[in-house]
């Protein structure tokens, strides 16, 4: 019944949070993006440019299908199954990355496109379920449950993959260091894990209807609501508003993940080492930002909460892109004694910011979504939801690895990030989040 809450079905819910967050943390942002630009690319400069390529097919490939999908599922019945069938995607293509040696670019980046559309794609179904399974007065917080499971989850596989292959002098199961094979093999964990935690999400959630046949009266009928959905979209102005805003703080999110670690790497010369630790520290902190602020997302609203986070992840940008790597100034701090205070202490306290606010940026628009949306039209609007977050998704990478490229420095392209937030911002402040939930309930 939709919006009876149940604390099983919550739990089996969050729990795909748990099982996916490993494969972005792990080889979208720290370990195996980072290991292509260093190792499998010519360069960092090349490879960061090539990975933005992948990022901005990912983007456009999710856009169009998410609409399309979405709209199948509510008219056809096959939430779960599209939720079960794009989770094995992105479990077949993170174990497929395993594969790619140094210097094979393309076959590296064929398998990271087809685990990063089935991790997208899968979330647009997992969204869906959110306003099955929790009422309206607490969607902000199971919404900031499921984000800080997946934090959980990406902070244990990390620190799986630190002590098994990335620190010991001989890596755990006979892998050795020969090709990157002690890198490499972090993929096959994150497959492993995705298959064992995704089990208690496709026992624990049902479906609602019956599954209609793939007929050619279904495609038609899906379409037609697509076509409807647009035809009447001015009934959701507070909708639309808020999916054009989202296009772009998202975009910055997105980049963000896919170059956090590539950046860490290539502009403070962090090691494989310090990147494990950076990934740690942000999965605390954006754990605990997410399970936080989705309480104060219950009290002040879905959008108060998105704008906080976008201005704690201007601030965090602007220090990140602005602070040398150099040693700055010496303090004399009480206790510690003598400081010296570099541009890397800056470059963490961004890290340290980004996480905070990272996780409440996600769960409260995932939240104020679900309480936009009319009823019986969850997979479909949280369809339009994965298109508004990838229709543009393409573009902070892209100019991230153009920018990159003109200037011959990762600093250029991570610019673009900080006007993706700023852009969202502005237009997110003429959202009413009032109007929005009324349309949604007439």
């Amino acid at each position: 019944m939709i919006g009876k809450y149940s604390k099983k079905r919550v739990f089996a819910w969050s729990m795909y949070d748990f099982a996916n967050q490993p494969f972005t943390t792990l080889i979208i942002t720290f370990i195996y993006g980072t290991f292509f630009t260093k190792v499998i690319a010519e360069n960092e400069i090349i490879g960061t440019a090539l990975w933005s390529r992948a990022m901005t097919i990912t983007g456009l490939t999710v856009a169009i299908l998410s609409p399309i999908m979405g709209a199948i599922a509510d008219k056809g019945g096959y939430r779960k199954f599209f939720l079960m069938f794009w989770t094995y995607v992105c479990i077949i293509g993170s174990f497929a990355l395993y594969f790619p040696l140094p210097g094979e670019v393309f076959k590296a980046l064929f398998w990271v496109i087809i685990a990063n559309i089935g991790f997208e794609m899968g979330g647009v179904f997992c969204n869906a379920y959110l306003p099955d399974i929790a009422p309206k007065s607490k969607i902000g917080r199971v919404s900031g449950y499921g984000w800080s499971f997946g934090y959980v989850g990406g902070l244990i596989a990390l620190g799986l993959a630190m002590v098994l292959f990335i620190n010991p002098e001989n890596p755990a199961f006979g892998v050795t260091k020969d090709g990157g094979e002690h890198i490499r093999a972090t993929n096959l964990m994150v497959a492993l894990w995705f298959l064992v935690f995704s089990i208690p999400v496709f026992l624990g959630l049902k479906n609602e209807t019956k599954k209609t046949k793939f007929t050619k009266s279904l495609w038609q009928e899906s379409f037609g609501q697509i076509f409807h959905t647009f035809q009447n979209i001015k009934e959701y102005k507070q909708l639309v508003k808020f999916l054009i805003a989202r296009l772009f703080y998202n975009d910055g999110l997105v980049t963000i993940f896919a170059f956090g670690g590539i950046y860490a790497a290539g502009t403070f010369d962090f090691t494989f080492q310090e990147i494990m630790i950076f990934g740690i520290v942000l999965n605390v902190t954006a754990g605990l930002g997410a399970f936080g602020l989705g309480f104060l997302d219950d009290v002040i609203g879905g959008k108060k909460t998105i704008q906080l986070s976008n201005l704690g992840l201007i601030i965090a940008c602007v220090i990140a892109v602005t602070v040398p790597n150099k040693d700055l100034f010496s303090l004399n701090l009480p206790i510690l004694g003598e400081t010296l205070i570099t541009g890397r202490l800056f470059f963490w306290l961004s890290g340290v910011l980004i996480g905070i606010f990272s996780g409440p940026n996600q769960s409260a628009s995932r939240s104020l979504m679900a309480r936009f949306i009319p009823a019986k039209m969850e997979n479909e609007f949280f369809g339009f939801f994965a298109f508004s977050g990838k229709a543009t998704a393409f573009i902070g990478p892209l100019l991230l690895g153009i920018f990159t490229e003109i200037f011959n420095s990762q600093r250029y392209g991570i610019a673009v990030v900080f006007l993706m937030f700023l852009i969202g911002f502005i237009l997110l402040q003429s959202v009413d989040e009032d109007e929005g939930i009324k349309a949604a309930n007439k």
